[in-house]
């Protein structure tokens, strides 16, 4: 993700999350610590090209965003998602392995999330990849009071295949 994506990853969070969407400058603040050699954050777009379109073209647009934080050697899901016409498609997947190479890449043992209690799909996919539930947290979705379930995975290295690119239109 680079500064210039901001603006339509703000409209996707807009669509998915109306009632607690990031603001532009929560996406500044993130993507300051995502680059150079003291870099504690990783953020990736994906993008779909229109059919008979080049991946440099116009029409391209973006249909997913993840991002990761590191401190030590624990990394946090800070944000993960997927337009709602990309659902199935396995891009979660896809997002959530590049996260979890990246954790792999800042030397983290665990990772840790949060999800919406009410998000079941997003839950299931965590758990496919390894993630347990390991507490709540209590009204942490404002302002709509919603609770949090914290969710951990042990050693991302060994949740995601060692070798080859994620499959899909993601770039970092």
């Amino acid at each position: 993700m680079r500064w210039w994506d901001i603006a339509p990853v703000l409209e996707l969070e807009q669509e998915l999350f109306p009632e607690d969407a990031w603001s532009a400058g929560m996406f500044w603040s993130e993507l300051a610590h995502a680059r150079g050699p003291h870099a504690t954050r990783h953020y990736v777009v994906a993008e779909a090209v229109p059919e008979g379109g080049s991946a440099a073209g116009a029409g391209r647009r973006i249909v997913g965003y993840a991002g990761l934080a590191a401190a030590g050697d624990l990394a946090d899901v800070q944000t993960i998602a997927a337009a709602r016409d990309q659902w199935g498609t396995g891009l979660g997947a896809r997002l959530l392995t590049d996260l979890l190479r990246a954790a792999t890449a800042f030397e983290c043992a665990e990772v840790l999330l949060e999800v919406r209690v009410d998000n079941t799909r997003a839950q299931r996919l965590y758990e496919r990849f390894g993630f347990e539930p390991i507490g709540f947290r209590r009204g942490y979705y404002q302002p709509g009071n919603v609770d949090a379930l914290v969710m951990r995975l042990s050693d991302p290295a060994l949740s995601v295949p060692a070798d080859g690119p994620v499959q899909g239109e993601t770039h970092g």
